[in-house]
């Protein structure tokens, strides 16, 4: 089954003298880019938030305007606290860009409010033809009465706006299915059928833990299971795997690929970067999500060149 996101067709607006003529239009829409709104925050670690949306919605062929909702105060192992901006900030640094680029979707992280989630859904409401990936981060970071509030006000205001929600298997089992009495674990389609209920029409559930050390991630509806992934674990515990995977499925779906085909691309996407994950800091492994763009290991030319060939100038300023 094959399940696009999209329109077929962008309607066709009334131009003035002013305007380029319409088939320089169409050929220059054709030739960008797919551009996706995001609301999400700085991170200065590089973990997650909107550092890593940019290099994973460019890495599959996007173009990102972030749209900045606060900043984290952390470091590579943990989040100390976040200071989130002022709604009619957030606000008027969405209306603005929209007013002038045509976006193709929109993708929510951690916008650190409630007051900024009704902005978002606002947004999304104004411009209802946009579809909308909604990732939900661990908060257990944060002081218990700042999760209930945000979380309650995520599910009525966010979530019915919402296209396409992701998170991990854990995170969303406690949101959703807080009362969960099942002798097993909830399954994904438990999980989407409980998002369905407040409007969303597809969940992509991450890190079901499988024997073996293996982790299931599944994209499912309320009625069926449309695509499902299995990955190996990997020995490291990893920051900012979430906002890579919903970054990448965002681009991909702006795109135009169809909803299956972006999760998978989008899960093995993700698994590459953390294969090849690399720890900057004294905390986490980080994905890189760039290691499609490091040079193959060519042996000759490393043993012809020394490090110092390559080494920069000595800074020499003097104070």
């Amino acid at each position: 089954m094959t399940t696009s996101l999209l329109p077929p067709e962008q309607g066709d607006k009334v131009s003035d003298l002013t305007d380029p003529a319409s088939d320089e239009v169409s050929s220059e829409n054709e030739a960008n880019p797919p551009c996706v709104l995001v609301f999400n925050a700085s991170d200065p670690s590089g973990a997650g938030g909107l550092a890593c949306d940019a290099v994973a919605i460019a890495s599959v062929g996007a173009h990102m305007l972030p749209v900045v909702t606060g900043a984290y105060v952390r470091d590579t192992a943990e989040i100390f606290d976040h200071f989130p901006f002022d709604e009619e900030a957030v606000a008027e640094q969405a209306r603005t860009i929209l007013e002038d680029v045509e976006v193709q979707l929109i993708k929510v992280g951690f916008v650190g409010s409630p007051e900024n989630l009704s902005t978002v859904a606002e947004t999304a409401t104004d411009y209802p033809e946009i579809p909308v990936v909604a990732y939900m981060p661990n908060l257990s970071w944060w002081e218990d009465a700042q999760i209930e509030a945000y979380l309650d006000a995520f599910r009525e205001l966010v979530l019915p706006q919402t296209t396409v929600l992701v998170g991990n298997h854990s995170t969303l089992w406690r949101w959703l299915l807080p009362d969960w009495a099942g002798e097993r674990p909830p399954s994904a389609r438990d999980i989407a059928r409980a998002a369905g209920e407040v409007g969303v029409p597809y969940t992509l559930v991450t890190g079901m833990v499988l024997p073996d050390q293996y982790f299931d991630n599944v994209l499912a509806s309320p009625q069926s299971v449309l695509a499902s992934e299995k990955y190996e674990r990997l020995d490291a515990v990893f920051a900012g795997a979430g906002d890579t995977l919903s970054g990448a499925l965002a681009a991909l779906l702006a795109s135009g690929t169809d909803l299956a085909a972006a999760a998978t691309e989008a899960l093995s996407y993700m698994d590459r970067c953390l294969d090849a994950g690399f720890r900057p800091g004294m905390g986490h492994v980080l994905p890189d999500r760039l290691f499609w763009a490091q040079p193959e290991e060519d042996a000759e030319n490393e043993a012809s060149a020394s490090p110092a060939d390559f080494a920069l100038p000595p800074h020499d300023t003097r104070h």
